[in-house]
């Protein structure tokens, strides 16, 4: 397939995704079916990403990224009237509820550490860590609260770069912003980040 046939399918798929969205906005609950396979991959790969960074920081592994991206995936779908523009406003929703299901499972890992009867959270192939990294995570997490309280886009921009693994310009289209912005942005949250948690 060259390069015009993948651009036009992609057109096509994009807005087919954007007319399920819409339905799916609408109150029209059977589109489910016939969006997941549209936006699957790309869900898995938010996750895979989050997969490298974690791995890369030779933690011990814990949440499965097929778990991860159906979690997300249900979390999106029990939205009630739903407001997606497009595929990747819906994908920037996807980063953030990949980022609450990391951090609740961050949470439920201190809280098991705490008690008497410390279980491992496995699951199969891929996994997230968060055995090692739950205490950092959580400090981001509380970072990023913060972050969003001073700025709402600033912590958008984090929650698509770091926690979807979304690129720049990925990130421009789904926040409507130029991918000037987004840049500027993105080094302006790293800043204020490292700032912040330099200081727990």
């Amino acid at each position: 397939m060259d390069e015009v046939e993948r651009g036009a399918r992609n057109g096509s798929e994009n807005q087919e995704v954007t007319e399920l969205l819409v339905r799916l906005g609408n109150g029209d609950r059977q589109v489910l079916g016939d969006l997941l396979p549209l936006v699957y991959e790309e869900l898995r790969h938010l996750a895979r990403r989050q997969v490298g960074r974690h791995r890369s920081a030779g933690a011990t592994p814990t949440l499965d990224t097929t778990a991860l991206v159906h979690e997300a995936y249900l979390k999106l779908a029990a939205s009630h009237n739903p407001r997606w523009n497009d595929r990747c406003h819906f994908l920037a929703v996807a980063a953030t509820a990949m980022r609450q299901i990391l951090v609740d499972y961050a949470r439920r890992r201190n809280a098991q550490r705490r008690g008497s009867n410390v279980q491992q959270l496995t699951l199969e192939s891929r996994e997230i860590a968060i055995e090692e990294q739950a205490d950092s995570l959580l400090a981001v997490e509380g970072a990023l609260t913060r972050l969003e309280q001073l700025s709402p886009r600033l912590a958008r921009v984090v929650e698509c770069t770091f926690f979807g693994g979304m690129t720049q310009e990925e990130t421009a289209v789904a926040l409507n912003v130029t991918e000037r912005t987004i840049r500027r942005d993105w080094t302006k949250a790293r800043a204020w980040l490292h700032r912040e948690l330099a200081e727990c």
